[in-house]
């Protein structure tokens, strides 16, 4: 890693500690610095892989007032890692902002392969792999049921990311404007002790969840419109 500073995005596991690659171990140890999305939640992994590389927070709040110091110490000839909570960055993560930056500065972005959460339950789903389209998180509010709306007509699977305390809610629109009988599968806790996958149509999905204690992070995946 010598020359002119380098910015890395590195993957990290989505659950289980095993999942990291070697290299990426190797990258997070050589680095001058790791920006972290929550230096407290990647203090676990990197406590755990012995990884004693200076670590500062950088997130969505203060992403924006950070871009510029990340910039100079790259310009100084420093290299960073940046790694968020769990999986990719950019993937529905901080990372696109500095990227952008970096390019702009001229300065080189290496990116390495690894762990994102909607992959394995895309794969897991059943559903057609060859096309589909990532949604991301839907808005909290205004423009949902819009974008709901949007995938009536949509022939490719679809895959999003959904949070426990609007899973229902989500499930519940999706019946209502998808139809009960379209398929769906959801997967929570994916890599994780309690990892569970249910595929079935909207109505029998939400049935199932209607009656559990709702935990974990969700990835949602619908078939396209046959």
């Amino acid at each position: 890693m010598d020359g002119y500073g380098k910015l890395y995005l590195v993957p990290t596991p989505v659950g289980n500690l095993s999942d990291i690659s070697y290299r990426a171990v190797q990258t997070l140890k050589e680095v001058d610095l790791i920006l972290a999305e929550d230096t407290r939640t990647s203090g676990f992994l990197l406590k755990h892989y012995e990884i004693s590389t200076p670590t500062q927070s950088f997130h969505t709040h203060n992403e924006h007032e950070k871009i510029g110091h990340a910039i100079k110490l790259l310009n100084k000839g420093k290299n960073i890692a940046q790694i968020s909570d769990a999986g990719t960055p950019g993937i529905s993560d901080p990372g696109y902002l500095l990227v952008r930056a970096a390019l702009d500065n001229n300065t080189e972005v290496e990116a390495l392969p690894g762990a994102t959460a909607f992959i394995p339950a895309l794969i897991k789903s059943g559903f057609p792999t060859d096309r589909f389209v990532y949604e991301g998180f839907l808005p909290h509010k205004k423009g949902r049921r819009g974008r709901i709306k949007s995938w009536r007509e949509e022939p490719r699977t679809i895959v999003f990311y959904e949070s426990p305390h609007r899973l229902l809610k989500s499930l519940e629109q999706m019946r209502e404007i998808l139809g009960g009988d379209r398929q769906v599968s959801v997967s929570r806790e994916l890599t994780k002790k309690y990892e569970e996958t249910i595929t079935g149509s909207i109505t029998d999905v939400l049935t199932y969840f209607s009656s559990k204690s709702i935990k974990g992070e969700f990835v949602i995946v619908i078939e396209g419109k046959k």
